[in-house]
Order: C-alpha cells, then sequence, then structure tokens
C-alpha cells in the first residue's frame, strides 16, 4: 500500500503524551509519507516544530487558532513571524473563526485572521483555515485575500464548495467523510476536482469509521483515503497519490531542504 501524507494533524496534543514519538517513529515507517502537525497557538506552534525537528517527514504550520485567540498576547505577531522563519514551518495555521462556543470575542477573531492572513501574504506561505458556524463571514474575508490555503476538515455543501474553489483554495477532508450522517460533505466531495483536495486525520480528533471513539492518529487515514475513492470512483492507490502531489504542491516540502 502507497504511504499516505497526513495534512493535518495535532501531535502537540496531550493525547499523545505517552507515547508521541515511538508512534510517530512507526507511522513514518510504516503508513505515513509526510506528515504535518499544527500549532493553535505560540506556544503550541513552537512545540510543534520542536516535534518537527525530529523528523525528516514531519513538518508544521505555526498559528493562533481562533479559540485561542482570547488568551493570546497583542503583540504575537512578532513571535509568530518568527516561529514562520524556522525550516520546518510549511503554513500558517490553524487560523480562521469559529463562533461555536460561547461566549467568543468575535471581533478579536476576525482581528487575528485578518492579521495572519496578511503575514502568510507578506512572507509568501499558505494557510490551513478553520471554520465552524462562521460561514458568511468566514467567506467574506477570504472572498477578500484570495489566499493560497486550505479549507480543512470540510463539511459543508457544494454551494460552499464552490465558493471557496472559486479563491483559487483546496479543500481537505478527515474521517467525517466516513460519518453515515455526513452525506453534505459526501456530495461536495463528489463534486470538488480531485486536483484540490487533500487528505487529513486532524488527529487526534475527528477518529474515521471503525474506529470512531478511540484516539485518532494517522494511521487512520487510509479509511478516509478509501471512502474518497469510492466517492471518486478511483482505486486507492491512484486516489492516494493524486492527494500526496496535492499535498506536495501545496506545501512545497521540497523547499525546507534548502532552508
Amino acid at each position: 500500500m502507497i504511504k499516505i501524507t497526513d495534512t493535518h494533524a495535532h501531535y502537540d496534543d496531550e493525547a499523545f503524551n505517552s507515547d508521541r514519538y515511538e508512534l510517530l517513529e512507526r507511522l513514518l515507517a510504516e503508513k505515513c509519507e509526510k506528515i504535518v502537525t499544527l500549532g493553535c497557538d505560540i506556544a503550541k506552534s513552537r512545540q510543534s516544530l520542536e516535534i518537527a525537528e525530529k523528523f525528516d517527514n514531519v513538518y508544521a504550520a505555526v498559528g493562533v487558532h481562533p479559540e485561542n485567540c482570547a488568551d493570546e498576547k497583542d503583540d504575537y505577531l512578532d513571535e509568530l513571524k518568527k516561529l514562520c522563519a524556522h525550516r520546518k514551518a510549511v503554513a500558517i495555521g490553524e487560523i480562521g473563526l469559529d463562533f461555536h462556543w460561547e461566549p467568543f470575542d468575535r471581533s478579536r477573531q476576525i482581528r487575528f485572521f485578518r492579521e495572519q492572513l496578511e503575514l502568510a501574504k507578506e512572507l509568501g506561505m499558505p494557510v490551513c483555515v478553520h471554520s465552524r458556524d462562521c460561514t458568511k463571514e468566514i467567506l467574506d474575508i477570504l472572498r477578500e485575500y484570495k489566499p493560497n490555503g486550505v479549507m480543512h476538515c470540510f463539511s459543508g455543501s457544494i454551494e460552499v464548495a464552490k465558493e471557496i474553489l472559486s479563491f483559487g483554495m483546496m479543500i481537505s477532508f478527515t474521517g467525517l467523510l466516513t460519518f453515515s450522517n455526513a452525506k453534505k460533505a459526501a456530495e461536495a466531495c463528489a463534486y470538488i476536482p480531485i486536483d484540490r483536495i487533500m487528505l487529513e486525520t486532524d488527529c487526534p480528533y475527528m477518529t474515521p469509521v471503525p474506529h470512531r471513539g478511540e484516539r485518532n492518529d494517522s494511521g487512520n487515514l487510509i479509511y478516509t483515503a478509501e471512502k474518497l475513492a469510492e466517492i471518486k470512483g478511483l482505486t486507492v492507490e491512484e486516489a492516494v497519490r493524486i492527494c500526496n502531489e496535492n499535498a506536495e504542491r501545496f506545501f512545497r516540502f521540497g523547499d525546507t531542504a534548502d532552508a
């Protein structure tokens, strides 16, 4: 079986404290081509870079998640810019908007999102975007910036996918694609061109069927790949190969070797 690139994971999460490095070593040896681990605040972004430093094929994205911006310092951008200069930093993320959990500071989330999009534009880096219960607001901002970006953990409709694609962005799918109630995501997946799709786990979250309820890791990405292949009428090997190529093009992993 061809190895799969996991474009969005959180190996800094405490769920991996007991076996983080042993697990990554095994996954890279047996199942994963490359892994991108994402930070959600400055401290976690720094930890993600430390994890990536230990493995040739692990990379990091650095950024401040909307749920974490309330606790981040106002002058966070100076530190974030330094982290972006690290040789294993391949994107700014996880960034975006999340209006799900009350209370939240809408204006602060929007300010942080815009600031990080501006930084990505300045540095020529791609962005990994989070969106929850904020479709209109996030589409309005993305329409304005049209970033080199990916909408991660997509669960939306064909109509929303069309908008995202019109901005020139990629779309990635998690184990949610395997859920029986994820009909909108499956319909959108069928519509989206295969050269605009990437695969991710969002581990330790979003564990696919048949392992729902367990801790997720990159080894489970095969189940999402199988569902994607079924939807697209491809072999699993074809689907994985194309999604890996999409990830290579998006993150430009090879550029880190020269940094």
